[in-house]
């Protein structure tokens, strides 16, 4: 049984008194730097339970409409990159591309056969052009030539009508002489010899005026004939000169060509286009993964018809997942992209690691389908909340969290992550940055 030493007036000694003093004084002073340590630990950290899981839900619709032969995924089935998903019945594209390469093959000789053109055209044309220019100075030639006989045609006219005047004064003065003889030869004044001469000379100047009547006659036909010859040789420069003109065309008609070829060459290549269209529409029909993931939301089945654009079913990637935490503007004063965030999953009661990728360019009101407007003078002041992207640590477990999750996110603003770079303009993550 202990005793304890007691005054006579039965208080404790002094010194008891001193220590139960002085212990009293340091819980006391231990209870306030707990405090003081604590508040410093609160100071420099923010929480928010606003905040959930985020992922890429990409949606698969087909390109083209076609009806599903098949279905290769089940619901949240894990898929991998380019895995095939369904098919759509590829057979109308088949068809499709069959009728594309026949019009290429009938493009491509058409362009052939225009591009062989060319040279015949230019041949052509160059020969054609030569013949003409020689015809034409032929036909000047001839025309020239017709027109020196006409010419000659109408002094021989000229000659013969001066003989038949000079004919027939020599015949009537050979006739009248012959009467007078006959006279004096029926007197017997002149001799029988003398008459028969003048009578021979009569006949003769008859018949020299015949013969220059007829020479007329001749000439007038050597000159109708020779102006006939002049039309005609005019007509025929007249149509080397419209060949002449129609042979000039032949750089034209080159130029036709080439613009022909030209033509088929693009047609040529408006069918490749459409063949490959084609050749990409047939790949249309085979639906794959974009990525890997899960599948979710799947409502395609056999067998039926789906249009362009009709979602079908959607790929979350959930390897590639991060958190969004929407903080009070008042909680950002501090925080900073790279700070070390502790992220609660509520459905497993697990924490995870991460780090501030970067904070909202506008409160989620902004971007709301009905923004606030405080200028209607129903104005109350309201704390808004700006969304913070925070990215999961690499190395975790984070294959079992799933978009949609609800999270509580811890940023401690005083620990800045020294493995993340930020950019200085931009006060975000440098672009690709990531932890090791």
């Amino acid at each position: 049984m202990s005793t304890s030493l007691v005054t006579p007036s039965g208080e404790p000694p002094a010194g008891d008194n001193r220590r139960r003093r002085n212990l009293i004084i340091a819980a006391v002073m231990v209870i306030v730097l707990l405090g003081f340590g604590f508040w410093l630990y609160q100071l420099h950290k923010e929480s928010t339970d606003d905040a959930q899981v985020e992922g890429h839900l990409q949606s698969i619709a087909p390109r083209v409409a076609g009806t599903v032969i098949e279905v290769d995924v089940l619901e949240n089935q894990i898929v991998h990159r380019g895995q095939v998903l369904f098919r759509l019945d590829p057979r109308p594209f088949q068809d499709a591309l069959r009728q594309s390469q026949a019009l290429l093959a009938r493009a491509q000789a058409q362009a052939v056969g225009a591009h062989s053109n060319i040279p015949v055209s230019q041949a052509t044309t160059g020969g054609g052009l030569s013949a003409a220019r020689a015809g034409l100075a032929t036909a000047r030639a001839n025309q020239l030539l017709a027109r020196q006989q006409l010419l000659t045609a109408r002094a021989q006219l000229s000659s013969a009508l001066a003989n038949q005047v000079r004919a027939r004064a020599d015949a009537r003065k050979a006739a009248h002489d012959r009467r007078r003889y006959a006279l004096l030869a029926k007197k017997q004044e002149i001799s029988r010899e003398r008459y028969d001469a003048v009578r021979t000379a009569a006949i003769a100047a008859a018949a020299q005026a015949r013969a220059a009547a007829a020479a007329v006659r001749a000439a007038r036909y050597g000159v109708a004939g020779a102006g006939a010859a002049v039309q005609a040789a005019a007509s025929r420069t007249a149509a080397a000169r419209a060949q002449v003109r129609a042979a000039s065309a032949g750089p034209q008609q080159v130029a036709m060509a080439h613009a022909a070829a030209a033509s088929a060459r693009a047609a040529v290549r408006a069918a490749q286009a459409a063949v490959a269209q084609a050749r990409l529409n047939l790949s249309y029909t085979v639906l794959r993964a974009p990525t890997a993931g899960r599948i979710g939301d799947k409502t395609v089945e056999l067998g039926e018809r789906l249009v362009v654009g009709q979602p079908v079913m959607a790929v979350i990637p959930v390897h590639n997942i991060w958190v969004t935490a929407n903080y009070k503007e008042t909680d950002l004063q501090n925080m900073r992209p790279g700070e070390k965030v502790s992220i609660h999953v509520d459905a497993f009661s697990q924490d995870f690691r991460g780090y501030v990728q970067s904070i909202g360019s506008a409160t989620g009101e902004k971007f709301s389908l009905m923004p606030p407007e405080n200028a209607t003078g129903n104005y109350v002041k309201v704390v808004q909340r700006v969304p913070v992207k925070i990215l999961f640590d690499p190395g975790q477990h984070i294959h079992r969290l799933r978009p949609g999750f609800s999270v509580e996110t811890t940023v401690y603003t005083n620990r800045m992550d020294p493995r993340v770079k930020i950019t200085a303009q931009t006060g975000a993550l440098a672009p690709g940055a990531s932890l090791p």
